[in-house]
């Protein structure tokens, strides 16, 4: 955690995780190398795979926000074990008897962002937990399915005294060396509000095979992990589930915490995902030539039923700010992300940071740094989001007639800290700016 991150693709290949799934054998034996086969065959080639097995990758930023529903291939991925394969004759239920739902969801993984906590505090190490999310743990899809409420119903009710729903997944997890299936648990309180759907359908297609196929769970608002993919069991239970993912994962802990004093208890469970936004375009350390505003793009959202109400920008890291027109968002959603571009305005040249928060219909908005967002297990980066960018103002005379002249002399700007042998000044000019004012030097 404290060592760079590769510069490969796959990032990291989740070599403890093969030999496990490879000790415990039979089908698992070969669960990595099929896994893999489903990556490639599903997903965009340009995906940027931070984990081999199992399987997390997230779209390259410009693509993130290129669409305002994500495409099947770009959508990211966040498995915990080998990808399931299984029959379409083995459905497990007969949907038709069932009122259809089609709803479109926006899913968040709670590492979101997590390189920003890497880069500057490190926190907890294990890759699979901790795999380096950026900014694209967050897709948003149209899923076709039926209410789980209605399936409780059709069996009866809810008996007391159970008050959640536990949810079982058919890919293997292993937490601690023990092994299980994937389970976690929703209240019943979520399910009896409509908010828990059972689908079989992405985009207008079947579900594909590394999203769960043939049937996943949808939970709007609540973190990416309550929604279970391979869904092959629901069990009602009293209290939270004990399984490992619900219990000692995707917890939110106190600054003081870390390795030497955890505790499971101590954590916040992490259910609706805080109020959230990203800048993708442009990039950190990018040098932008610009005629005195900055075209930005990205992405806000705001978990619970919540949404973006206001997303700002500043170029001043945080003094000024500037909120992008309701024109320029995109359509509002209770379950949805708004993606936004804005021309920021910028005047000055040299390194800016630029700024982007987001706050909700609730007023909820984000805190202003990394450090205040800070938890050993580098969830939930709900930070405004800050970029450095090396601003170059074309709108400025001089400026312009520079890089006018880099063009005429066939120079590229790029990279920018390269030296040319192109004089800004001519000697005659050099001298006439002396006889024009005072010398460099006071005389007695």
């Amino acid at each position: 955690m404290f060592g760079p991150i590769p510069s490969t693709n796959p990032v990291l290949a989740g070599d403890d995780f093969k030999a496990w799934h490879n000790a415990i054998g039979g089908e698992l034996t070969t669960a990595a190398d099929d896994s893999w086969r489903t990556v490639l065959r599903e997903k965009h080639p340009d995906m940027l795979h931070l984990l081999q097995f199992p399987y997390n990758g997230e779209p390259p930023k410009r693509l993130v926000t290129s669409k305002t529903i994500t495409p099947n291939p770009l959508h990211f991925v966040r498995n915990h074990g080998g990808i399931s394969i299984i029959d379409k004759d083995r459905r497990p239920m007969d949907e038709s008897r069932f009122p259809r739902i089609e709803k479109t969801v926006t899913i968040q993984c709670s590492g979101t962002r997590r390189i920003e906590h890497i880069q500057l505090y490190g926190g907890q190490g294990d890759e699979v937990p901790q795999a380096p999310w950026a900014e694209g743990a967050i897709s948003t899809a149209r899923y076709v399915g039926i209410s789980l409420k209605k399936v409780i119903k059709d069996c009866g009710g809810l008996l007391k005294p159970a008050k959640h729903l536990e949810l079982y997944g058919a890919e293997t997890y292993v937490k601690d060396l023990e092994v299980g299936n994937y389970v976690v648990s929703v209240p019943w309180s979520k399910v009896r509000a409509n908010e828990v759907i059972l689908a079989w359908e992405m985009n207008g297609e079947p579900l594909p095979k590394i999203h769960g196929y043939p049937l996943r769970v949808i939970v709007l608002g609540y973190i990416g992990a309550r929604s279970v993919k391979w869904l092959y069991r629901i069990k009602a239970i009293e209290n939270p589930s004990r399984a490992p993912v619900q219990a000692k994962e995707y917890l939110y802990f106190n600054q003081q915490v870390g390795k030497y004093n955890l505790c499971a208890t101590d954590g916040i469970q992490i259910q609706e995902m805080p109020v959230s936004s990203a800048i993708m375009s442009p990039w950190t350390k990018q040098t932008v030539v610009h005629i005195g505003t900055i075209r930005c793009k990205g992405w806000a959202y705001s978990g619970g039923g919540r949404w973006p109400g206001r997303v700002e920008l500043s170029a001043d890291g945080g003094f000024t700010w500037y909120a992008v027109p309701p024109k320029k968002l995109s359509k509002k959603g209770r379950w949805t992300w708004r993606t936004w571009e804005y021309d920021l305005p910028c005047d000055v040249e040299g390194w800016i940071e630029i700024v982007c928060r987001c706050w909700d219909n609730s007023l909820n908005t984000q805190p202003l740094n990394v450090r205040a967002a800070w938890n050993w297990g580098l969830h939930v980066t709900s930070s405004a989001h800050r970029i450095k960018v090396y601003s170059v103002n074309k709108s400025r005379e001089l400026t312009r007639k520079r890089l006018d002249k880099f063009e005429q002399l066939g120079i590229s700007l790029a990279p920018l800290t390269h030296y040319d042998i192109v004089p800004g000044q001519t000697a005659e000019e050099y001298e006439q700016y002396w006889r024009d004012h005072d010398p460099r030097d006071v005389d007695d």
